[in-house]
């Protein structure tokens, strides 16, 4: 016997297929694992970065935003080639550089523009991307 019924194994596989560039998936924020993810750089190094990441954090999983907080203490660059790859649509990024003129760094998936952002603002405007479904 044999099965040609669409399971969830072949919606998955076709949405993949429809939905990737050279350096990974991009998931529309309905489907993806996560809708967000948090880059922190040097998060084990500073003590700011790690506040403020975890902040937004919290205010985004306050507005049901499915986030992750990638706190691993490894390079930025493999953060980045990672969070590509796996193809979490809103990509928050951490750094002093940005965090002293009161500004984190957002990067969308979709087309990998990136945008400096208030920090007090994330959380509102990723919440409007999401409703997008941008």
């Amino acid at each position: 016997m044999g099965c040609y019924g669409i399971g969830i194994t072949r919606i998955i596989s076709a949405i993949i297929e429809q939905n990737h560039d050279n350096r990974g998936i991009i998931w529309n924020s309905s489907i993806s694992p996560f809708q967000a993810v948090i880059l922190p750089i040097n998060f084990h190094k500073s003590n700011i970065v790690q506040e403020i990441s975890e902040k937004i954090y919290l205010q985004l999983k306050e507005k049901n935003v499915e986030t992750m907080l990638d706190d691993r203490n490894i390079h930025p660059g493999i953060m980045f080639t990672e969070m590509e790859l796996i193809g979490i649509p809103h990509s928050i990024i951490v750094s002093e550089r940005h965090i002293y003129n009161n500004e984190i760094e957002y990067i969308s998936r979709f087309n990998n523009k990136k945008k400096l952002i208030k920090i007090n603002n994330i959380s509102d405007y990723i919440t409007e991307k999401i409703k997008k479904n941008i």
